[in-house]
């Protein structure tokens, strides 16, 4: 939000600089991104002086241009040469002498030199009025009064005042900030000096020619509606005074009635609209819903489709604006213009809010409506901007002030206790100080006692609403460099499971990062389309958008939308992992899981000159699985072959009757609902399963053996309904004490064995850490194998 250091001085009456002023906005919340000096005219007329013409003579060589002697004040006179048809002998007029840069109205800047035009030397400029950025007058050379003091600075005769422009990043909670009347109220309070608001005593009907009907049909999205017409004005450019105080903040001149618009919203925070009044149909106004999908043209020569929950103010016959967002292309301000309807209003933030996302706009009025404006404004605005309009475009006003507010907003009332106020604050302040703070920040106090007040907020300080808000209000205004940091600092230990989440989170970070992975951060919300059982997925009441209507249950879409949207920019061959939580409810019940998931597709190794790409495969993703649980020391879980949901195949590893990670290949109606094609693998983790288990760890040192360990393999003939996870858990209860590891070096199944059948080559890794084993104990151990296999697995072993 941009405000004017100038503008701001109207409201309170101060002698502190703009960089003061800007410390005071930061103390109280207001924080200061921010401070630029700001011209009003590009270039602020720097090097530009008043001249007197003393002579003008034909040019010999050009017959449309002239040749002037100008007095600029200066010991000798300068001779400019001028084209422009209304340059004579005697006139007042602005000259750019040489090495002055300009700034026109259109077109770029440039540096004044001293040169020859045709022959003649010319040492300046004549300037007219857009070659200086004044105007858009191009017709002549600017005729200065007669009381122009020659060899003055232009900027002076001008009276252009440099200002200063703050950028305020505004927090949400601070609507009732969000104008230069809302900032100086902070300004204020923490000076403790008066605020003055614009006069509109004078504000009075002059007759009631034009009234228009108003009729509010959607009370429940317009709780106030207020209006007035204004006959007889003419459309025409603002005055200086009005573009330089809206350009200060960035705001681009329009014409006298929409700037006038711009000026009482930037000035008091109210947003207001003006409508052609002869494009009124019926001569009658309504605020209401029209039917889904009728067509709507807006400002912007946009067609839009409009929801049957968007509030339009509309005529007789069709609608005119999309209510507090944004006009319509035929009911605004032309240059034919004569009388004028100005609407406005207290709309409902929430519907606001869901009009400027659904139709993806987001204007200066909707900025404000959909943090909540102040309802008791709308008719002070519109005395206000009825003035000003009066002031700059002229007329009359035609119609009594249509105010329409059947539900009044009360205000916020509670109590609040100095015993509160000092606890929180951790200081004891005077009560009288407090009380000049509350009543400077306009909330009313209607009670006060010995403990406490009893107060009155205004409805339009949406975020003071409770006893601790009234405190945090008095600290921002009193200063929060005011409160002494206490010698003595009280604070309770806890004692938090070890290790930390952080901690194993990051051991997982560090780990899948140094194998080529990238982390993904992903939002939470989601569409419910991706929803398998909507009956359990947590509903958001009021939604941005139809995209984000749900709380996602599974981390599985997220990630398929970043691998969607890397692989539409020939991003292929990706890794990524992503931590997180999933939530669901049931029987009134939520519940909110963290999880921990991984994607790979595309190809497992960028392509060599001397290697073909290989693409990635269920076993590449098996393999960090299985490196994650190794790095927790997590073994203690039970394969479990059964297809996984949402795979196409996979395996789970369940721990103490709990899934603890289920992987595989994403089923094709999951990528086809994240709009790709490509094979993706997917590890799903629970993460709060993973870090119970990692924290029953038990960490247990043991000295490296120093005697050898013995390698026996085993070829076997088995069903192909066998498993390896089945046969190591075999020989792993077989021999728990020496068998060190187990593993399967080669697979074959072809049409060489017997129907059903499958060829496994296993290795086994025996030791005794305490001696050298022998061959009758390793003969004993391998016979012992080769009985269980062949018992509980139907194991045939090959000679």
């Amino acid at each position: 939000m941009k405000i004017s250091y100038n503008w701001l001085k109207e409201f309170i009456d101060t002698d502190k600089t703009p960089q003061e002023i800007s410390i005071i906005l930061t103390g109280t919340g207001l924080e200061v991104e921010s401070l630029e000096k700001v011209q009003s005219i590009p270039g602020g007329l720097e090097g530009l002086v008043i001249g007197f013409v003393k002579e003008c003579v034909q040019h010999p060589n050009a017959d449309r241009l002239r040749i002037t002697k100008v007095d600029v004040g200066g010991p000798e006179d300068l001779q400019i040469v001028c084209g422009a048809a209304n340059v004579a002998a005697g006139q007042k007029v602005v000259v750019a002498t040489v090495g002055t840069t300009v700034y026109p109205t259109a077109g770029e800047p440039f540096k004044i030199s001293k040169s020859k035009i045709r022959g003649e030397v010319s040492e300046g400029m004549i300037c007219a009025e857009d070659e200086i950025g004044l105007g858009t007058d191009h017709a002549g050379i600017m005729e200065l009064e007669a009381d122009a003091v020659v060899g003055s600075l232009a900027k002076d005769y001008f009276k252009l005042n440099d200002d200063y422009m703050y950028e305020i990043g505004l927090t949400p909670n601070r609507a009732d900030a969000a104008s230069h009347l809302g900032t100086a109220r902070d300004v204020a309070a923490f000076l403790k000096i008066a605020i003055t608001k614009p006069d509109v005593s004078a504000f009075k009907v002059d007759n009631n020619n034009r009234p228009i009907e108003v009729v509010v049909e959607n009370e429940q999205a317009a709780l106030r509606f207020s209006g007035v017409t204004i006959s007889g004005v003419e459309v025409k450019e603002s005055p200086q005074w009005l573009k330089e105080r809206l350009a200060v903040i960035g705001i681009r001149s329009i014409n006298n009635i929409v700037d006038v618009t711009n000026y009482v919203l930037h000035e008091l925070g109210q947003p207001l609209h003006a409508f052609d009044a002869d494009e009124i149909k019926g001569n009658k106004i309504l605020a209401k819903n029209y039917p889904e999908g009728t067509i709507f043209k807006t400002l912007d020569d946009v067609e839009r489709k409009l929801s049957e929950h968007d509030l339009m103010i509309g005529n007789a016959e069709e609608p005119m604006s999309i209510a507090g967002v944004f006009g319509g292309i035929h009911s605004g301000i032309k240059a034919s213009t004569n009388t004028i309807f100005i609407e406005s209003a207290y709309f409902n933030p929430v519907s606001i809010r869901k009009t400027a996302k659904r139709h993806g706009l987001k204007t200066d009025a909707s900025f404000r409506f959909e943090r909540g404006t102040d309802p008791d404004m709308t008719v002070f605005a519109l005395k206000r901007a009825a003035l000003l309009m009066q002031q700059v475009a002229g007329g009359d006003v035609s119609s009594e002030i249509v105010d329409l507010y059947p539900a009044p907003v009360a205000p916020f009332a509670f109590d609040v206790t100095y015993k509160n106020i000092d606890r929180l604050i951790g200081k004891v302040i005077p009560h009288a100080e407090i009380k000049g703070i509350i009543e400077a920040l306009d909330i009313k106090v209607v009670n006060e006692t010995e403990d406490g007040l009893s107060l009155q907020v205004p409805p339009y300080r949406v975020d003071v609403t409770r006893e601790v808000d009234i405190v945090e209000e008095i600290l921002r205004i009193y200063g929060y460099n005011n409160i002494e940091i206490p010698t003595q600092i009280r604070a309770s230990l806890n004692n938090s499971q070890r290790p930390e989440k952080d901690t194993v989170q990051n051991q997982l970070s560090d780990l899948l990062t140094a194998n080529g992975f990238n982390e993904i951060l992903s939002n939470s919300l989601t569409k419910s389309a991706y929803s398998d059982n909507l009956e359990t997925a947590v509903k958001i009441l009021n939604p941005l958008s139809s995209d984000l209507d749900v709380m996602r249950q599974t981390m599985l879409y997220s990630g398929l939308e970043a691998i969607a949207y890397n692989q539409n920019r020939r991003a292929a061959d990706l890794k990524f992992y992503e931590f997180g939580k999933v939530y669901s409810v049931k029987d009134d019940k939520y519940s909110e899981v963290q999880r921990f998931s991984i994607f790979i597709t595309g190809a497992n190794a960028p392509e060599q000159w001397n290697q073909k790409p290989k693409p990635v495969s269920f076993y590449n993703l098996k393999a960090i699985v299985d490196g994650i649980l190794q790095r927790l020391n997590i073994t203690d879980y039970v394969v479990d072959d059964a297809t996984c949901k949402k795979m196409a195949f996979g395996l789970q590893y369940m721990l103490h009757g709990k899934q603890l990670v289920k992987f595989g290949s994403v089923a094709a109606i999951a990528l086809k609902k994240a709009d790709m094609d490509k094979e993706v693998f997917y590890a799903d983790f629970n993460f709060d399963l993973v870090l119970s288990a990692v924290r029953k760890n038990k960490i247990v040192y043991e000295e490296v053996s120093k005697f050898p360990a013995v390698r026996r393999d085993l070829s076997m003939l088995i069903d192909k309904s066998v498993s390896f996870g089945q046969l190591k858990q075999i020989a792993q209860k077989t021999e728990r004490k020496l068998l060190k590891e187990v593993s399967v070096f080669d697979v074959y199944e072809g049409d060489k064995l017997p129907a059903g059948k499958k060829s496994y080559a296993l290795s086994f890794v025996i030791q005794d850490i305490e001696k050298t084993l022998t061959d009758k104990t390793i003969d004993a151990i391998m016979q012992k194998l080769i009985y269980n296999l062949g018992k509980e697995a139907g194991a045939e072993i090959r000679k």
